[in-house]
């Protein structure tokens, strides 16, 4: 534990830390070394709100997965134009389109061939029937959520997206997820947005689906 008196000597700049304790510290606040050296540790603050807990009411969607070098931009190519052959968009132009990734690729099909997976659906309203193919249907029941919005999640997606997580997380006070997932319900989403100029993402993780483990979670 570093005590007070240090710190003021290196806020006094009368000694400099030794790159161990910086390393402790980057890790309380789920930052690079680089952020916590030069940058502003209160701006990290405004890239998150604080975690809510909401319910999700039951819901029906449209799903397709993708692996591929860049998943997630080619899965939305995709289920964006079913959404308009399919007549959703003329129905509903602001229907709500979630994703999350699809743990099931290998990691010799990661390392090798540089292949990940991910998964998008639409969120259809009550009613919407279409004849037009490619997709999987798949319902939801009602279930709570742990949730976060990151402010311009993609400006460093890596560390700004996996730290949210991390930060639900620890405001549950769990470290993983469930090997087994509970039936009908999504362990974790996202939804990516606009809002007054400024791009958001809220992350979604199911408050049954996760728990202590003995390895912590990698949110890479």
């Amino acid at each position: 534990m570093t005590e007070e008196q240090t710190v003021s000597k290196w806020e006094a700049g009368e000694v400099v830390p030794e790159l161990s304790k910086l390393i402790e510290l980057s890790d309380m606040f789920s930052c690079k070394l680089d952020t916590l050296v030069r940058g502003n540790l209160a701006e990290s603050e405004e890239i998150y709100s604080e975690v809510t807990i909401k319910t999700v009411k039951p819901f029906r969607m449209a799903r397709y997965v993708m692996v591929t070098p860049n998943p997630e931009a080619d899965v939305a190519a995709y289920l964006e134009t079913w959404a308009r052959k399919s007549g959703l968009l003329d129905i509903k132009p602001d229907a709500m389109r979630i994703g999350w990734d699809f743990p099931y690729v290998s990691l010799e099909l990661q390392n090798r061939f540089g292949l990940n997976g991910y998964v998008a659906a639409y969120i259809l309203p009550e009613g919407f029937e279409t004849t037009y193919p490619g997709v999987e249907y798949a319902s939801q029941i009602e279930a709570d959520y742990a949730v976060i919005t990151i402010y311009n999640p993609f400006v460093a997606a890596y560390e700004r997206i996996r730290n949210g997580y991390k930060r639900i997380m620890e405001y549950l006070q769990v470290n993983g997820f469930k090997e087994k997932p509970v039936e009908d319900v999504l362990s974790c989403f996202e939804y990516v947005y606009e809002q007054n100029g400024m791009t958001c993402m809220d992350v979604y993780i199911h408050v049954d689906s996760v728990s202590k483990t003995e390895a912590f979670t990698n949110f890479s």
